[in-house]
Formats: C-alpha cells, sequence, structure tokens
C-alpha cells in the first residue's frame, strides 16, 4: 500500500471539507497554481502560522492534481471549475506528498528520520514502476527521473526538523536533501512546500533558492487564500442564527493582506460557528509561551509597546527582513517582532504593528500577568480591586491605584503624550474585561466616551468613563451627562449606570477621581 506516491488520502480529507457545514471555496487559488505547473516559477513555499487553512488547502491542490483516482465530481461545482484550466490539469499527475512531521516508530535519530522519508518515496516508487524494482540506483532523484514520467510534490510541515534541537546539526544535511531531490530536476512539474518558518536564511548558494516564497510580511498572490475574508465570514454567519457578523467580527478580525483586505483566522471562526460561542480557541491548538520567550530578550522596550498595543495603541516600526528557520534566537527589537508576526502573534500593515483581534487580546492580557513583567504583572494580577472600588463608587481608591500605576517603571505610563492617561486606565480595569465588554472612543448620545463597560451579565451595572488631563473629574461627570454618553448603555436595556470622571493634574502630580450614579432624566 502506498505511503507517499497517488495516495487517496488528499482526495478524502477534501472530500470532508467540501461536504462540511462551513465550507468556503478557496480553489480559486488551484488556477494560480496551474500558471506554475513545468514552469520556471514551479516552486512555492507558503509559511502561514498554524490554523491559517495550510493543511486544507494541501488536501485541495493533493485532492485535484492526483490521478490515482476522479475527482471531477467533487470539484464540477467549486469555483475552480470555471475556469479555461480546470479541465487541463484536473486529475493527471502522478503526486508525491510528504508530511516531514512524522518519526519512526523504532529510532529517533536524524538517519531514522530521514531514511523514513527516503524508504516510503523508493518503495513506492518501485512498487508503481516494476521495472525499476530491481534496480539499484545511487539517489532518490536519480530512481525518479528513471520514470520518465512527470510529479507534483506536495511537501508539508518543512520547517519541522528547525523545531527540533535533536536534529539540530542535521539541518544543513536536511536542506541538501531537498536541493537534490528537486532542483533542477525535470520530473518536478510542482513543487508545493508548506510550513510555519520561511526558508531564506537557508536560500542562499546552493540551498533552496528555486523557491519563491510567500510569507505573512509579503504575499502577494496567495493571502485570501490563507485566511477568511469579510464576505466569506459573512456568508458564513448566514449557516446559522445563533452569532452575528459583529460578534465574529469583534472576536476574530485582525490579520489584512497587502491590499488592505480584512483576513479572519480561519479555524477560529468554524469553531466559534460549530460550538455557538465566541470564545478563545488560540491556546488550544498552541500556547503563548513564544510571546513570553520573546519579550525576555528586550523586556523594557518591547514590555511598553505591547501595553501600548494591549490599550489598542498601534507601534510604528519597520520591518525588512523576516524571523526564519534555523535562525539564531531575536537579539534586537525588530527580529522579536518579525517572530512573533511569523507566528502569527501580532498583525503588520503600513509599518504598523497591532495585536490582531480579541481572541489573542485575552492571550496578552494574561501574558501580562506573568512575572516577567515585574511591576505590571503585579498591577494587573490586582487590577480586580480597582474595578471592586469603582462598583462601590470609592473614587479616593481609584485615584491611589492610578497614581501607583503612574509611579510604575514604565515610561509609556508617564503621561508624554494624550494616549498615556487611557493606557493606565486599560491596565487599571484589566481584569473587569472578564465582567465587561470594554470600548474605547465609543460613539454614543451627542459624542464619543472615552470608555465604556458593556455588562456581560445581568446585575451589573454599566460605566462611562471620561478622562481629563487636566481639568475637574466633575466636569468629566458633567460631560458624561451633557453629550448623553450613556445612552448606548440605555438602548441595550441597562438601567444602572455609573459615571467615573477622572483626572490628573500635572502641576500637582495627582490624580482625582468622582463616581456618580447617572440617573435617567424623565
Amino acid at each position: 500500500m502506498a505511503v507517499c506516491l497517488n495516495t487517496e488520502s488528499a482526495y478524502r480529507f477534501f472530500d470532508i471539507l467540501v461536504h462540511d457545514r462551513f465550507f468556503v471555496d478557496k480553489t480559486g487559488m488551484i488556477e494560480i497554481m496551474n500558471t506554475r505547473v513545468n514552469a520556471m516559477n514551479r516552486y512555492i513555499c507558503i509559511t502561514k502560522p498554524r490554523r491559517f487553512g495550510k493543511t486544507s488547502v494541501l488536501n485541495m491542490l493533493g485532492a485535484y492534481y492526483g490521478r490515482a483516482y476522479s475527482s471531477r465530481g467533487l470539484f464540477g461545482h467549486l469555483n475552480i471549475s470555471k475556469s479555461e484550466s480546470y479541465s487541463i490539469h484536473l486529475n493527471k499527475y502522478h503526486v508525491i506528498h510528504l508530511s516531514l512531521n512524522h518519526l519512526p516508530d523504532d529510532g529517533s535519530t536524524y538517519e531514522d528520520y530521514i531514511s523514513l522519508i527516503k524508504g516510503s518515496i523508493t518503495d513506492d516508487i518501485k512498487e508503481a514502476y516494476p521495472n525499476l524494482k530491481d534496480k539499484k540506483y545511487r539517489s532518490i532523484a536519480e530512481l525518479l527521473a528513471a520514470t520518465n514520467d512527470q510529479f507534483v510534490f506536495i511537501i508539508d510541515e518543512w520547517d519541522y526538523i528547525f523545531s527540533h534541537s535533536l536534529y539540530q546539526e542535521h539541518q544543513g544535511d536536511f536542506l541538501e536533501f531537498l536541493r537534490n531531490l528537486l532542483k533542477d530536476q525535470p520530473y518536478v512539474a510542482l513543487a508545493y512546500m508548506t510550513g510555519v518558518l520561511p526558508v531564506k536564511k537557508y536560500s542562499t548558494g546552493s540551498a533552496l533558492n528555486m523557491f519563491k516564497e510567500y510569507t505573512m510580511l509579503k504575499d502577494p498572490f496567495f493571502e485570501e487564500y490563507f485566511g477568511f475574508t469579510e464576505s466569506e465570514v459573512r456568508a458564513l454567519c448566514k449557516k446559522q442564527s445563533v452569532l452575528t457578523m459583529d460578534e465574529i467580527s469583534d472576536w476574530y478580525n485582525g490579520y489584512q493582506t497587502k491590499n488592505g483586505v480584512r483576513l479572519y483566522n480561519p479555524r477560529s471562526v468554524v469553531c466559534a460557528l460549530e460550538d455557538a460561542a465566541c470564545q478563545s480557541y488560540w491556546t488550544r491548538t498552541g500556547k503563548m509561551d513564544e510571546v513570553l520567550f520573546f519579550l525576555k530578550y528586550n523586556i523594557c522596550e518591547v514590555r511598553d509597546d505591547v501595553v501600548k498595543m494591549v490599550n489598542e495603541i498601534p507601534v510604528r516600526i519597520d520591518i525588512e527582513e523576516e524571523y526564519c528557520a534555523g535562525q539564531k534566537n531575536p537579539e534586537n527589537r525588530e527580529e522579536i517582532y518579525s517572530a512573533m508576526i511569523v507566528y502569527g502573534l501580532l498583525s503588520y500593515h503600513d509599518g504598523s504593528l497591532s495585536i490582531p483581534n480579541k481572541e489573542l487580546m485575552l492571550e496578552y492580557q494574561k501574558a501580562l500577568r506573568d512575572n516577567d513583567f515585574g511591576c505590571v504583572a503585579e498591577l494587573v494580577r490586582n487590577s480586580h480591586e480597582v474595578l471592586n472600588a469603582t462598583l462601590d463608587k470609592k473614587g479616593c481608591v481609584v485615584a491611589n491605584y492610578l497614581h501607583d500605576i503612574h509611579n510604575s517603571e514604565l515610561p509609556v505610563l508617564k503621561y508624554n503624550d494624550e494616549n498615556s492617561l487611557s493606557c493606565v486606565v486599560t491596565l487599571a480595569y484589566l481584569s473587569a474585561r472578564n465582567k465587561y465588554r470594554i470600548e474605547r472612543e465609543e460613539k454614543s448620545g451627542k459624542g464619543f466616551a472615552d470608555f465604556i463597560f458593556h455588562p456581560k451579565r445581568n446585575g451589573l451595572p454599566g460605566i462611562v468613563l471620561e478622562l481629563k488631563a487636566g481639568g475637574t473629574p466633575q466636569a468629566a461627570i458633567s460631560q458624561i451627562r451633557e453629550k448623553e454618553y450613556c445612552e448606548k448603555l440605555r438602548k441595550e436595556g441597562v438601567a444602572n449606570i455609573l459615571g467615573v470622571g477622572i483626572c490628573y493634574d500635572s502641576d500637582k502630580k495627582e490624580h482625582r477621581c468622582v463616581i456618580e450614579e447617572i440617573i435617567e432624566e424623565i
């Protein structure tokens, strides 16, 4: 039974996907791939974070090109069937499908690992070509050339070896294996390779420089096929009646293509729709350990940026080089952020870094509680106290808490710009996000309130918070009333609303806070 040559696995998995309730048709990508068959640019490496649909696309390509079965019935109603190239390449190629994350059962050395890959190809080829079975060949490339056929190579998790320190000294050997197997070989009709980490650092000289790479930072062709677009998510929402488009957007929207098209994390969207619940699905398939790891290298500068981004303030930075497979630990701010972008932990567009969406925002808030954040971790862990003081209308306690945060070691909290006071408030009320949906600069009544706290459950009061850098907290309360900032909460059925006025006197270096019930006038 074949292990990697002309197997039915890709067809079967794609068949399951096509018949899934929340299937999104990405077969338009095949039309682009067809232009690469037997072309100079037939070597494609696409690297995206986990959970961005790489395996689904890989199975789609295997099901389309593979000649071991007829998939016309599977693709006949999909977008690719409208393309002129559809029938030209459908089921016309031998497909060699390599999943490079498989380890042998009886060994753990690099020799065991690479022998499993080589043995799978050799055994399958000799089984499919009996006339070659008794002949000896110096390499797999020589064996494949002897078939006088062409193959489509589909390689999954090409970078697996780079995440295992056991194989570190053999990374160069592994790249030479791929080079000898694929580069300038006439039997290669198309080579499609995917993983998380880009390959560029090893693409110099005679390594894998034949591959054209498409990454999180540079991908002008395939971006929209790895992630759901807004229109695709809207169509999915119509297939159920529990979650609204606004809820899905609030949680999972946050990545962008080069042209500004919004992209949603596909795995999280589907999980939310299947479960009829918006929540963080990130930790179920990948931990945030990478975040804490990278933050430790430049803890103060990067930590300040994370505080800004948690406060939804984009961080400007030019990133030219990408974090790649085999690269040593990042040593500067650009390299740290490049790695975080590659892993999908940050979004980067037009020179600005940001936390992509609410799902990841929650993970960063958890990260801020880690001891590596020093005083910030202590402030965040104790932030429930400021919410309790607010609900008890103890303005002096809130003011003292804000004063402590302001006097912490983070430069971003020193009120150097207009966003600094709101950064302090965001940290102070971080734990409140468990009970409230907190919106900044939200339109309500006759203007935009600095913060509106929307209760997530009945019995909690709504909160409208207004900041004044200078002035008085009483003036802030008056503004809440005069501009009717409570209107949005009242329309949501929230009857009990607290107005919180906060000001900072730069001359006296003190905070003041007034908390009052905002009673609706009849």
